[in-house]
């Protein structure tokens, strides 16, 4: 797989698209077509970058939005997908969306995999969603996380599976990354030097 940067926030590449690709980018396609600004964040990035795993949601941070533009979207989604934690519009706006709670949408009479979308909620979030990486897989595109963000909060959550991932896009993409930034976001996740030097092979 051969990436092209045309510039530091986006990414060209081709290849074949599994079942999962497919899933995620045509429910992001919805959220393009209505003017949604959102950022797939977590698990998905690696998978999206040629790393052999599974998984079964997705994480996805959209900007917040009124009830109307919610129900606009849900009203969109609702031709082709459900939403698994309720059944009314209103419920899922405001008693998850609005206490910082995840909705989870998935193909109807499926369960897996599933889009968990929720309303940016700290400095953090907004940051992924602002500097976001624009993804272009053929005529898809997909708004991703920053890379070094993303690695940082990896190692943060400090898992196999977490960690693994970490190294997969630092190897993947270090001379791509700014390096500084990664180092930033690592002492704010509290990342000890040990686990950088350990996973993150050359960074210090």
């Amino acid at each position: 797989m051969e990436l092209e940067f045309e510039d530091e926030k986006r990414i060209r590449f081709a290849r074949e698209f599994s079942e999962l690709d497919r899933f995620v980018f045509e429910f992001v396609r919805v959220l393009n077509n209505q003017g949604i600004r959102y950022v797939v964040v977590s698990g998905y990035i690696t998978i999206l970058f040629g790393r052999t795993r599974t998984t079964e949601d997705i994480d996805l941070l959209s900007e917040k939005i009124s009830f109307d533009e919610f129900n606009k979207l849900w009203l969109m989604l609702s031709e082709n997908y459900e939403c698994l934690n309720t059944t009314d519009v209103t419920d899922a706006y405001s008693h998850y969306l609005l206490n910082a709670t995840a909705v989870r949408f998935a193909k109807k009479e499926q369960f897996i995999p599933n889009i968990e979308f929720k309303f940016i909620k700290d400095e953090v979030d907004y940051y992924s969603l602002t500097e976001a990486i624009e993804v272009r897989v053929g005529d898809n595109t997909l708004n991703i996380s920053p890379l070094e963000l993303q690695i940082a909060y990896k190692m943060f959550l400090g898992s196999e599976k977490d960690l693994e991932d970490a190294m997969f896009l630092f190897a993947l993409f270090t001379e791509y990354l700014d390096l500084q930034t990664l180092m930033t976001f690592l002492t704010k996740f509290g990342v000890e030097d040990a686990t950088v030097k350990q996973y993150l092979k050359g960074l210090l």
